[in-house]
């Protein structure tokens, strides 16, 4: 069993933090929010003070933040966390930040601390039952070291040095936009041609987007998308796929084309909802077009 405080206790990362409680591990909590840790801390986690208070608490520090300026902001300064790791620390870095995010916290890490980068595949759902995919970047030895406390989180795959991880969430979400964009716009063809949504529905299940076709119908019939994945997370995701594809001189212009999607249903207000909500927002633009 190991220390570990979790920083950054929204959806996902109270979820993860509960995970490890549940596994048997000390827990050290800290989020902007303090009232987010108290459903923790009355399961047993530590309350910290700040972040740096939180790091030298702990034998393993997770940050699960929605942004890289706010792994910027906990990481950094007077009460940052690097201000309270040690030799004997690990951090590794779980949100969704790039990997350029993910190069600027290892150019600042103390000497002998260590790091991996270990994004995660899933949304709340797989957080609570422990299902997450994890793409973990870093040394063979220390991922090694840290998957039994990983494995309370859901399956690690160890994908390649330091920024592996970062780059593998990547290349796995720019598939999401793509997908949803393509499945928006053939119910809006549908749509147009005047064919019936229960037929259309049943033609998309005999092609390669069949199973999101599947998986989404209900939420497209009602018109209700539970929240999963925050569309203004999604439009932060995409705009890093771009920036990072830009960074390493390849052009994804079906990327480009789906961002568009994703900014227009966010400045159409949407941005507080579920980010498949995209899919109805392409629909509704069609119809008023």
């Amino acid at each position: 069993m190991a220390t570990v405080a979790v920083i950054g206790l929204g959806g996902m990362g109270s979820r993860m933090a509960g995970r490890l409680l549940d596994a048997g591990h000390d827990l050290v909590v800290w989020n902007r929010t303090p009232q987010r840790a108290s459903d923790l801390v009355a399961r047993g986690a530590v309350p910290a003070d700040s972040p740096a208070e939180a790091a030298r608490r702990a034998d393993m520090v997770i940050t699960m933040l929605s942004d890289p300026a706010a792994l910027q902001d906990v990481a950094e300064g007077p009460q940052g966390i690097l201000a309270g790791v040690t030799a004997s620390t690990t951090l590794v870095e779980m949100s969704t930040v790039g990997p350029a995010a993910v190069r600027r916290l290892a150019g600042m890490l103390p000497d002998g601390v260590g790091l991996l980068d270990a994004p995660v595949l899933g949304s709340v759902s797989e957080a609570e039952s422990g299902s997450l995919r994890i793409f973990v970047g870093g040394p063979e030895p220390l991922v090694q070291r840290w998957m039994p406390v990983l494995g309370a989180l859901g399956s690690p795959q160890h994908v390649g040095p330091l920024g592996a991880g970062a780059a593998a969430k990547l290349v796995a979400n720019s598939t999401l936009f793509g997908v949803l964009a393509v499945l928006g716009e053939a119910l809006a063809l549908a749509d147009g041609l005047g064919l019936p949504r229960d037929i259309a529905f049943e033609v998309l299940s005999a092609t390669p987007v069949g199973s999101q076709a599947d998986r989404r119908r209900p939420a497209i019939e009602s018109g209700q998308f539970p929240l999963r994945f925050a569309l203004s997370l999604a439009r932060k995701d995409v705009d890093l796929v771009l920036s990072a594809a830009e960074s390493a001189s390849v052009e994804l212009p079906v990327a480009a084309a789906a961002r568009q999607w994703v900014v227009a249903a966010q400045e159409a207000g949407l941005g507080d909802g579920d980010y498949s909500a995209v899919i109805a927002h392409i629909t509704d633009a069609a119809r008023s077009a």
